[in-house]
């Protein structure tokens, strides 16, 4: 409850005044049948004085009054059930995702993207629904159940024996299916992040899905995922369905024992009048149904709960980078100069195969760095371990002699600039992405930056230049300009060390040179790496980082690699047509 409690608290007046005037209605609703019995009674036996109209006249003032009063009661509850619900659902979904952001990419490896949009939205809706119908519903179901059990009692204890079947029959159903619904929620839950996965992957890849004219296969994963989640639905829905005719069997059958009871005790003149018999079936009523909208409860809390807890794995996860260790957070990085120690790396901690192999080098700051090798051998990792997207599980790295952990999270990836082999952009303006970058940067400084990225000549043939609206993940230009987009805005930045992860690869060569020129020329001070599969992107690099299965086979520039590294050769001659001789094949 403590964890919850901290949603509350800041709405704390709306979660009391909610069920404050849900207790004005329910009391009315106890107090209701009562004015109904006196002016049934008087119309059963009216009185000689004549006075009968005058006093039905008074009692069903009262009884006008009562319901105004109630009406204000249920309207203030419905209005403070909704803020309060509402509210809580917003700082929890806002705590959420300010969690999600915190995550590493290891973090995230261990949810699905469908799922923590799932639990962003329809887990917090159900915690919102459960919130609104416990504030509407905590006291008034309790309050009406009592006071109509009282109430009861007291009009005729015979008639009240009835009850003793009813009460713990309806408490058994109850617990029967809680248990059952707590599991079979869960279990939609799990359906719906599966089913968000599968729209949310082939929306993104819809040009990929059109080209290899795979629109039948995709619909017929979402047809099994939809599926899923309609079996899940209909199996944790019957729950529900069985139980709203299972409570009306018991209320008719315990009505109509009251009936018959009651029939009985009149007939007999036992001082049981038939409006106290009418007054007392709508108490009977007025409990069965308070035991129905406590079942309704509990059933919402065993979803609530199933929703709850795929929440709490998310606030709950331990982020495993973090500025605990940050013993230099004021400490900005000067120079750019990056030293790995003895680096070692496993994606999953107890396997015996680790993706980065005891990797020991160090480079110079304002210098470039090529690493080139074959697919899978390590280098994204190597380089994401700069702004710590992944943190080392032996040794160390250091810039200007500091171990990155030792930084600010904050002050260590402001002062580093990464373009990614995926090139994202977002919805909006070619300018706002580009601000990503620096959002103080000015309009000479963004057009500085995408001519040394060799993109300021697209951008102006477009009608609205800079101005003009990329679509969703920049849908409306083509891989080399979003490559050349994404390193404009790194280049905003003025980083100290910009990352460029096979990003240019699909770029022509004449324009790669221009950039690598570009790079030399603009920003000469920063260290450069550059991760390509092209030799020529890396062929004038002051350093060539050669890669294998995890490992460094090799360190030097092009000529020298060319002399003496084997894998080097084989990446250089089969990208050229040629031997180590010289001779085309």
């Amino acid at each position: 409850m403590k964890r919850w409690f901290k949603y509350i608290k800041p709405y704390k007046k709306f979660f009391i005044l909610g069920p404050l005037c849900m207790i004005i209605e329910s009391v009315g609703e106890i107090f209701m049948p009562l004015l109904l019995r006196l002016i049934t009674q008087r119309i059963i036996e009216p009185t000689e004085s004549g006075s009968d109209i005058g006093f039905i006249a008074l009692i069903g003032g009262a009884m006008i009054l009562l319901a105004l009063i109630m009406m204000a009661g249920g309207i203030g509850g419905a209005y403070f059930g909704a803020k309060s619900s509402v509210n809580f659902a917003a700082d929890l979904r806002s705590d959420i995702y300010k969690k999600v952001q915190r995550f590493s990419f290891a973090n995230i490896d261990k949810f699905s993207t469908g799922s923590l949009v799932t639990r962003l939205t329809n887990d917090v809706t159900q915690l919102q629904n459960f919130v609104n119908m416990l504030v509407r519903m905590c006291l008034r179901a309790p309050i009406m159940l009592i006071g109509a059990l009282i109430m009861a009692i007291s009009l005729d204890i015979t008639l009240s024996s009835s009850l003793a079947f009813a009460v713990p029959l309806i408490l058994i159903v109850q617990a029967v299916i809680i248990k059952i619904g707590f599991k079979r929620f869960g279990q939609v839950q799990k359906s719906i992040d599966g089913l968000n996965s599968t729209v949310q992957e082939n929306v993104t890849n819809v040009r990929v899905v059109k080209s290899f004219v795979r629109e039948e296969h995709e619909k017929k994963k979402f047809h099994k995922a939809n599926g899923g989640l309609k079996k899940a639905g209909i199996r944790a829905m019957n729950v529900m369905i069985f139980m709203h005719p299972l409570m009306m069997i018991i209320m008719n059958v315990t009505t109509m024992a009251v009936v018959v009871i009651g029939a009985h005790l009149i007939d007999k003149s036992s001082g049981l009048d038939p409006a106290t018999l009418g007054t007392f079936i709508t108490y009977i009523n007025q409990i069965l149904m308070s035991l129905m909208f406590v079942t309704m409860m509990f059933m919402n809390s065993s979803r609530a709960l199933a929703s709850a807890k795929r929440i709490c794995e998310v606030l709950d996860e331990k982020i495993d980078i973090d500025d605990a260790n940050a013993s230099q957070k004021d400490k900005t990085v000067e120079k750019g100069a990056i030293e790995f120690k003895n680096v070692g790396y496993r994606y999953y901690k107890t396997s015996e195969e680790a993706v980065l192999k005891n990797i020991s080098l160090t480079i110079p700051a304002g210098s470039t760095v090529g690493i080139v090798g074959s697919t899978g051998c390590g280098k994204t990792t190597l380089v994401s371990m700069i702004p710590r997207l992944y943190d080392v599980d032996e040794g160390e790295v250091l810039i200007d002699g500091i171990n990155v952990k030792e930084y600010s999270l904050y002050n260590l990836r402001e002062a580093v600039g990464m373009v990614l082999q995926k090139n994202v952009l977002f919805t909006g303006s070619i300018k706002e992405n580009l601000l990503w970058g620096n959002s103080e940067a000015s309009d000479d400084d963004i057009q500085k930056a995408c001519e040394s990225a060799q993109a300021d000549k697209f951008i102006k043939n477009f009608t609205d230049g800079y101005e003009s609206n990329l679509g969703q993940g920049g849908s409306n230009v083509s891989g080399g300009q979003k490559q050349r987009l994404c390193i404009a805005r790194a280049l905003l930045k003025n980083p100290k060390i910009i990352i460029l992860d096979d990003s240019t690869s699909a770029v022509d060569t004449a324009t790669e040179a221009m950039i690598r020129k570009a790079f030399r020329e603009d920003i000469k001070d920063s260290t450069k790496i550059i991760i390509a599969q092209r030799i020529s992107s890396v062929i004038d690099s002051d350093m060539i980082v050669v890669m294998d299965d995890g490992v460094i086979t090799g360190v030097g520039t092009h000529d020298e690699l060319l002399e003496n590294n084997r894998e080097y050769q084989e990446i250089y001659y089969s990208q050229n047509g040629g031997d180590k001789d010289g001779k085309k094949s």
